[in-house]
C-alpha cells in the first residue's frame, strides 16, 4: 500500500510560478513510476507529468516547456514545479503512483487556481 499526500496549492496570478509536493508513504519500494493527474469540473482527469524509476519524465502536450516533475532517490516525495501559469491550469491536481504488480494509487488533491 502506498498513501500519497498533496500540496502547494493556491491560488495565483497568470505568469507566476507554483510548486506542488507529494508526500509518499508506505511500502515505497514497489513504486516504479509517480505522476501527475488534474482535472476540472465535467472533465476528465488527464496527465500532466510522469516520471520512473529510471528518471524519464513525460509531459502532456499542454504543460510542455512550463511544467517539471521530479523526485528524490527514494520516491519520498515527487515535485512539480509549475511555471508561467494560465488560467486554464485551473484545476484539481492529484498525485498518482504506479507499483510493480500494475495497483494504482492516487492522494486527495490539491486545488490550484490561476486568476486575476
Amino acid at each position: 500500500q502506498v498513501q500519497l499526500v498533496e500540496s502547494g496549492g493556491g491560488l495565483v496570478q497568470p505568469g507566476e510560478s507554483l510548486s506542488l509536493s507529494c508526500a509518499a508513504s508506505g511500502v515505497l519500494i514497489n513504486i516504479n513510476a509517480m505522476g501527475w493527474y488534474r482535472q476540472t469540473p465535467g472533465k476528465e482527469r488527464e496527465s500532466v507529468a510522469r516520471i520512473t524509476g529510471g528518471d524519464h519524465t513525460t509531459y502532456g502536450d499542454s504543460v510542455k516547456g512550463r511544467f517539471t516533475i521530479s523526485r528524490n532517490n527514494t520516491w519520498n516525495t515527487v515535485y512539480l514545479q509549475m511555471n508561467s501559469l494560465k488560467a486554464e491550469d485551473t484545476a484539481v491536481y492529484y498525485c498518482h503512483a504506479r507499483v510493480i504488480t500494475g495497483m494504482d494509487f492516487w492522494g486527495k488533491g490539491t486545488l490550484v487556481i490561476v486568476s486575476s
